[in-house]
């Protein structure tokens, strides 16, 4: 197994990231049952750490979805359909309208590649606008997420390999009637992916009124999971304007595509697949489209073993914190390698758990609950 690092970035420079899109919220307060997730304390984990707090925010329930992805896809459905059917977004068309634009035309499917909760996502967007959805899965997905995508009413498609091997099949499918929802980039493809990223926004935004109003401190660090990079670069344009905070981007041991291409200074694909249990994170490629602000946004990147998710999941368990895999990821950054990073009794640690319990089974198994 390839053991743990702490790589500092010789690439940050904070003000070449991007801002924060100011129009993606608008269009989430409009969606059923939209509220702002909470951000919570983590008491026992601060005393474990000897840190002054730690605060997380919990995406568990988005949306009525078990992760934040939904923010992305929806955006970036949002998006592509209004480009698809010619509207101006400035007329901001509710679901329903375009649900009834939609009905008149050719039946449209919304495909997209997934470790899961972004496949997720984008079924649900179909289902609530009445159209078809086809999700592309590796290979070694386990049985919960893909009925997770199956009951949303989506077809899903295993595809051998890992994630990369499903994005490339969802990419050979694009056509007429078949759209790209993907929260990656590939070479001429790039619309959507950005469209993801400024759905994450809606996230950030909150974490920062939270900080304004004083509900919780401003974050000496804040730690956030990596995957292609796109709620990374969310992240970073969060704070962009945050000099004095230490941003962490965590990576696997075994699929640290990010990290390497730092230490390359370029895009750079590793072997794959990835075979982690943190299946959100099992990524060969960065996006390009995300990389400028991953690149420019952050001091260092970490990398994290199974066994440091486990531990990051039992340890959020002990503060009330429901917590997949991926969505551990940036806390098991954090307990692996705070001694490194410097962390003492003046820091404000901010992280972020991005999903529930999506494999139920795994989650009981680490944690030693029953949850059902």
């Amino acid at each position: 197994m390839t053991a743990q690092r702490l790589v500092p970035n010789h690439l940050t420079d904070k003000e070449r990231t991007g801002s924060l899109a100011d129009d993606s919220l608008p269009f989430h307060e409009t969606l059923p049952g939209y509220c702002a997730t909470p951000v919570k304390l983590l008491p026992a984990t601060a005393a474990h750490l000897g840190v002054r707090s730690v605060h997380v925010k919990d995406e568990s329930t988005r949306l009525s979805m078990p992760s934040f992805k939904i923010l992305g896809a929806s955006w970036a459905t949002y998006r592509v359909l209004l480009q698809r059917l010619g509207v101006d977004r400035s007329a901001a068309p509710s679901l329903d309208d375009l649900k009834q634009r939609l009905a008149v035309g050719p039946k449209l499917t919304l495909t997209a590649a997934t470790d899961g909760n972004h496949g997720r996502a984008v079924a649900r967007m179909a289902s609530l606008l009445g159209l078809s959805a086809h999700i592309f899965v590796p290979d070694d997905m386990v049985q919960s997420r893909i009925e997770g995508i199956e009951s949303e009413g989506a077809t899903v498609e295993v595809v051998h390999g890992g994630y990369d091997d499903a994005i490339a099949q969802s990419a050979k499918h694009a056509n007429g009637t078949t759209l790209v929802i993907s929260d990656t980039s590939w070479e001429g493809y790039v619309d959507p992916p950005s469209w993801v990223i400024d759905g994450y926004s809606t996230m950030i935004s909150e974490v920062l009124h939270t900080i304004e109003d004083g509900t919780i401190p401003h974050p000496t660090v804040v730690a956030a999971q990596v995957g292609v990079g796109a709620f990374a670069a969310s992240v970073a344009r969060g704070f962009r304007n945050s000099p004095a905070t230490v941003l962490v981007g965590v990576e696997l041991t075994e699929a640290d595509c990010v990290t390497v291409s730092i230490e390359q200074g370029q895009i750079t694909t590793i072997p794959g697949p990835q075979h982690s249990i943190m299946a959100g994170l099992n990524c060969g490629t960065p996006s390009m489209i995300a990389w400028p602000d991953v690149s420019h946004g952050y001091d260092y990147f970490v990398t994290v073993t199974d066994e440091d998710a486990a531990d990051a999941m039992r340890a959020l368990h002990k503060d009330g914190v429901v917590s997949g895999e991926s969505g551990a990821a940036g806390l098991a950054g954090i307990l692996a390698h705070a001694n490194k990073l410097g962390l003492g009794p003046d820091d404000d640690v901010l992280v972020f758990s991005t999903e529930g319990a999506t494999d139920v089974d795994s989650y009981n198994r680490i944690c030693g609950t029953n949850l059902s």
